[in-house]
């Protein structure tokens, strides 16, 4: 497994509290970019921009990368753009909420 899907792995770890549904099958991850083997930057948003659980979904991203074997440098980007929708949602997402 490379740290790309490691890394991909381990968010399905984080879970928004509110809906209780890891943050990769919400659709909250845009991208995981690896430089230089081992520095990890996340593109990511949030279901809105108003989320009062922001610093802690965010930081539970970051402390679960961070903690994997082979990472360096760990940054998480909130962005707002393209809005998140349950579009984004997996399959097995929208099976969590009967869709």
């Amino acid at each position: 497994m490379n740290l790309q899907e490691k890394v991909l792995n381990e968010l399905k770890t984080v879970y928004d509290p509110e809906l209780n549904i890891n943050v990769v099958d919400l659709g909250l991850i845009y991208n995981v970019e690896i430089a230089n083997d081992a520095d990890v930057t996340i593109t990511m948003t949030l279901t809105t921009p108003g989320c009062p659980l922001h610093d802690s979904i965010t930081s539970g991203v970051r402390y679960c990368v961070e903690g994997i074997e082979g990472t360096r440098k760990v940054e998480v980007n909130l962005v707002w753009e393209p809005a998140w929708s349950p579009d984004k949602m997996t399959a097995e997402g929208k099976s969590y909420l009967g869709r």
